[in-house]
């Protein structure tokens, strides 16, 4: 038998559901500014010959918005501070910001603007990785994928504003 109570089991699978379910509604209504943008105007940009197969995409940010779930999940299980409060704050920042580049690239097709807008996102994410670090070292771990895809994610929106001038 667990030492955890069944009441906290129970609270903490409940806080874990909500956490999952709040990332994967970003991935989802994010999904519908992206998918009908791929087959025309995403294809007929420039890219760089770095530029992932679109294939890749869709797995790669299912197993992001999980692991950024669970590291955001593991965070509100330690103890109330006003230290685990401002982690999870940055964590919502950080996932409005995630869904507002995809409206900025995806649905307005603004390049410069999402390219400025996925910096802010990555300096979110540092911010909530490094709290996240004082609070869980497991949850900042979870979130250095995110980080380095979203560091990547710059660069590949950099080259393509650059190829794609106008």
């Amino acid at each position: 038998m667990s030492s955890i109570p069944a009441r906290q089991r129970t609270h903490s699978a409940f806080a874990l559901a909500g956490f999952l379910a709040a990332c994967f509604l970003v991935a989802s209504v994010s999904s519908t500014f992206s998918i009908p943008a791929i087959p025309h105007w995403y294809a007929a940009l420039a890219k760089p010959s770095f530029n992932p197969p679109n294939s890749i995409f869709g797995p790669v940010w299912t197993l992001l918005y999980a692991l950024m779930a669970i590291a955001a999940w593991l965070v509100s299980r330690e103890p109330a501070s006003p230290l685990r409060s401002s982690a999870l704050r940055i964590f919502w920042l950080q996932l409005f910001l995630n869904f507002a580049w995809s409206w900025i690239f995806f649905r307005q097709h603004q390049l410069a603007g999402a390219l400025m807008e996925i910096v802010l996102l990555w300096l979110a994410i540092v911010a909530a990785t490094v709290l996240f670090s004082r609070v869980s070292r497991l949850a900042a771990w979870l979130m250095l994928p995110y980080l380095a895809w979203v560091a990547f994610a710059t660069i590949l929106n950099y080259e393509i504003w650059r190829l794609n001038p106008g």
